[in-house]
């Protein structure tokens, strides 16, 4: 899978979308899909701005039951606006993939909070190398942009699921993301929450599909604007999200990890039971022969569930890959 990371210029002057994209590559039909709840204070920034420097795109903003009027105020600014009745930012990314038709997809949140100056950048990106998805990982000065909790949260749970899936994302929860069409088609979108963003990494991480980081500047909210992402609560669905995918996408892994568990257990109680034995030709400790001998049945359980499901695994992982491939590839001139 290719992988990488751009450091981009910010200090450098970035040349024009139509420099980049129209002229580049006639006809591409780009959509800006931006998923909110309660952002009348910052929506009608990110339309113009993503407006301004992609002026050829569709704007889509996702309303997710907001009660401060912020549909209102994006389609004022410009913006088509879609309801998504099931609340959760996971439930609305998979309304936009679902409802929208685009050969690219640029995701951003609607809190004024990323850098829509950088988004040619990263549509270019795309393109140019051939990806399925570029990362917008987030740079900030700003203590108040950043919180020190979600930065550590965010560093632990990517180095979590670089462990598991393989190191290619520096910044795995960032809301910033292009993603190709064919990579929008066949994401399946299981999660409901803001673990959305550990889905969206992992599916391209089991994928092996072509991916890069891009890094961006990200800024502090505007004033009125507040989070919706609860930094423990969150953090735990998101852990436990890094362990699902896990039991699904290596499930012969996850399961071996627990066969290896139980079978030093099983034989550490063994040897208790015949050291016992040995020294008095008696079996006092029933309960640990109890212990023991189901410890023993959970190992073959164990492995029979990791061989079995490893198996299941490999054949949805062809047909997911049948649909991906199904999926035709723009053409570029």
């Amino acid at each position: 899978m290719l992988a990488y990371t751009i450091h981009a210029n910010h200090l450098a002057p970035r040349p024009k979308y139509s420099d980049i994209v129209s002229d580049r590559f006639p006809g591409l039909r780009v959509a800006v899909v931006i998923p909110y709840y309660n952002e009348a204070a910052a929506i009608a920034a990110v339309v113009r701005d993503f407006r301004r420097h992609l002026p050829d795109a569709s704007i889509i903003a996702f309303d997710n039951n907001s009660t401060d009027g912020t549909a209102d105020i994006a389609r004022a600014a410009g913006a088509q606006v879609i309801s998504v009745p099931f609340q959760g930012k996971g439930n609305v990314v998979r309304r936009m993939f679902a409802d929208v038709d685009a050969d690219v997809y640029v995701m951003a949140d609607g809190d004024a909070t990323y850098d829509a100056a950088i988004s040619p950048e990263l549509v270019d990106t795309l393109i140019r190398d051939k990806l399925d998805m570029v990362v917008g990982s987030r740079l900030s000065d700003e203590q108040t942009a950043y919180r020190l909790g979600h930065r550590f949260g965010n560093v632990m749970l990517t180095q979590c699921a670089a462990t598991i899936f393989g190191k290619a994302f520096k910044d795995m929860l960032s809301g910033y993301r292009v993603f190709s069409r064919r990579y929008a088609k066949t994401f399946p979108a299981h999660s409901k929450g803001f673990e959305i963003e550990t889905e969206l990494a992992v599916h391209a991480l089991s994928m092996r599909m072509p991916v890069a980081e891009v890094v961006t500047n990200y800024k502090s909210r505007p004033e009125g604007s507040e989070s919706k992402l609860n930094t423990y609560r969150d953090g735990f669905r998101i852990l436990i999200t890094i362990v699902r995918l896990f039991k699904s996408e290596k499930p012969f892994a996850f399961f071996t990890t627990g066969f290896a568990i139980c079978s030093i257990l099983s034989i550490a109680f063994a040897i208790l039971v015949f050291e016992t034995y040995i020294q008095t030709g008696l079996v006092p400790r029933i309960p640990t022969v109890i212990l023991r001998s189901v410890l023993a049945m959970i190992v073959a359980i164990l492995l029979i569930c990791g061989i079995v499901l490893d198996t299941i695994t490999h054949g949805r992982n062809e047909i997911k890959h049948l649909a991906y491939l199904s999926i035709p590839v723009w053409e570029t001139v």
